[in-house]
């Protein structure tokens, strides 16, 4: 029992020593970490303050840096403000000294127009005095002069008194009598040549009515037809706003005028709501007109210069959709081995009309029309389909010499080499030529079905095209003139001449020369005015 105990107390001892002593450790190994982490923080504060300064010092530098470029971009600035103020400060001071010059120079004229005019009116002075007296001794002249004619008045008086009696006593009448005989004589005289004047002024007059009476029957009926005209000879060109009117007018009418003239159309801007009426007898001018203003429209930028080009891009572009519309329908028709040329020319009857059907469409109607009877008859389908297609490209060339559209369209499809059979077709569809060819017929035939069903077409508009394509072609045979449109319904035609090569008094020599040739050459109802327009342009290029 004893043991028991003195080992337990031992344990416990060596239990408290044991606690004792790791607390004791615990503690130690506490403070050191302690310690340690003191440090550690220590260090890591001084490398915060080292990294704090070193940035601070970065900053600064880039400030200072950053502070020295502004001010050097904002001296820059300044000399630059500097530079043009003294600049200006010089033009002004030039524009003074030219001022003082030219008010010297303006004095100086005046006090040479001053003794100028004391010398004219001195010159006057002498002259008035030398005209004074010549008058006072011409005034004399006639003063003795006129004695003389009364004396002279007086011997003639008494000559006359003399022979009167001597009359009477050889006639036996007096004055008076043989006065009244004369009277009669001649009253009777009179009257036989009054009514033959009067016969031929109830002549004339009859004429003259007549004329009169026919020219008013003309211009009624053009101005009724102008109603069928209008269908075929304008586009109506849609806007979003009638803010845009103004822009296309331009300042003081320069836009529309340019784009006029570029075109050769008529640019009709009036109180129509958000349209504007493009007005012309060519389709293919309208066309470029329409699509060249939907550009500017578009863009926004519309001056004379920008109208220009746009219109020759559009031109350029209506030249290819004319290629592209001909091997269009060459291959709709399943026409093919056309030549290029050929092919353009089916692509501008899209923008022709014939008595107001449309060419394109009629002729493709005439190759459907042709092919079909070709078919049934036992011929050549595509022989009789080709000479459909091409029988009227005699309308559509750019040339129109005086010769049949259908001998031109066979010299042309001989000229690029078409069957024979063909060419006949084409050149005998109007009896110009004579019919060697089996299809030469079915060409005849289906034009005349193509053109004579009911409301096919309109002979007045054919007439009105052409009187139109007349009237240019007139005015550009003069030499000189660079383009010629004929616009308001032929009543009006726009001359354009080379300003270099004409000058003002033979433009004015030209239009009247026009309006002469046209007047003996053309008939019209009503008057046409000619304007002659000749623009000086200066052109330089900074290179």
């Amino acid at each position: 029992m004893p043991d028991i105990l003195y080992i337990l107390l031992t344990a416990v001892v060596a239990l408290a020593v044991g606690v004792f002593i790791g607390r004791a450790m615990l503690q130690k190994v506490y403070k050191q970490q302690e310690e340690d982490a003191r440090q550690k923080a220590k260090s890591i504060i001084r490398e915060a303050e080292l990294n704090a300064e070193s940035l601070k010092k970065d900053r600064i530098l880039e400030a200072k840096e950053k502070y020295l470029k502004l001010k050097s971009e904002f001296d820059e600035e300044m000399n630059k403000k500097k530079n043009i103020i003294i600049q200006n400060e010089n033009k002004v001071k030039q524009r003074e000294q030219q001022a003082t010059k030219q008010l010297e120079q303006t004095k100086r004229l005046e006090t040479e127009l001053e003794k100028e005019r004391e010398v004219v009116a001195a010159q006057l002075d002498k002259e008035r005095a030398q005209m004074n007296a010549q008058l006072d001794k011409e005034k004399e002249q006639v003063n003795t002069q006129l004695e003389q004619l009364k004396k002279r008045k007086e011997e003639v008086e008494a000559k006359h008194n003399e022979i009167v009696g001597q009359l009477e006593k050889i006639a036996g009448l007096t004055a008076s009598e043989a006065r009244e005989q004369l009277v009669e004589a001649l009253k009777s005289e009179a009257q036989t040549q009054a009514s033959s004047h009067v016969k031929d002024i109830v002549a004339q007059a009859k004429l003259t009515a007549t004329k009169e009476a026919k020219k008013i029957v003309i211009e009624t009926i053009q101005r009724t037809a102008a109603e069928h005209a209008i269908e075929n000879c304008v586009s109506v060109f849609n806007i979003e706003s009638d803010d845009i009117k103004g822009k296309i007018i331009g300042r003081e009418g320069r836009n529309i005028r340019a784009l006029e003239a570029a075109t050769g159309v008529e640019i009709i801007v009036d109180d129509t709501p958000e349209a504007i009426i493009i007005s012309g007898f060519d389709p293919v001018r309208r066309e470029i007109a329409r699509l060249s203003l939907h550009r500017l429209v578009a863009d926004g930028r519309i001056h004379p210069a920008r109208i220009e080009e746009v219109v020759a891009k559009t031109r350029k572009n209506i030249e290819e959709e004319i290629v592209e519309i001909g091997e269009r329908t060459a291959i709709d028709l399943g026409i093919h081995g056309l030549h290029p040329e050929l092919i353009r020319m089916v692509g501008r009857m899209r923008f022709r009309s014939s008595y107001g059907q449309n060419l394109l469409q009629h002729s493709r109607e005439v190759a459907n029309l042709c092919a079909t009877m070709a078919a049934e008859l036992g011929l050549n389908v595509k022989h009789a389909k080709r000479a459909g297609l091409l029988h009227d490209i005699g309308k559509v060339t750019p040339d129109e010499p005086e010769l049949p559209h259908a001998i031109i369209g066979m010299e042309m499809a001989k000229q690029y080499k078409e069957h024979p059979d063909v060419c006949n077709a084409i050149g005998a569809h109007h009896d110009e030529v004579e019919m060697t060819a089996m299809v030469s017929p079915l060409v005849q035939a289906c034009d005349a079905i193509s053109g004579s069903r009911p409301g096919a077409r309109r002979e007045i508009m054919e007439s009105y095209i052409k009187r139109l394509k007349e009237l240019e072609e007139t005015a550009v045979s003069f030499e000189g003139v660079n383009q010629c449109y004929a616009i308001q319904a032929g009543r009006e035609l726009r001359v354009m001449v080379d300003a270099d090569n004409v000058s003002d008094e033979k433009a004015s020599q030209i239009s009247y020369d026009i309006s002469q040739k046209i007047e003996k050459e053309m008939q019209y109802p009503g008057q046409i005015k000619i304007t002659v327009i000749r623009e000086m342009r200066a052109i330089s290029y900074a290179k």
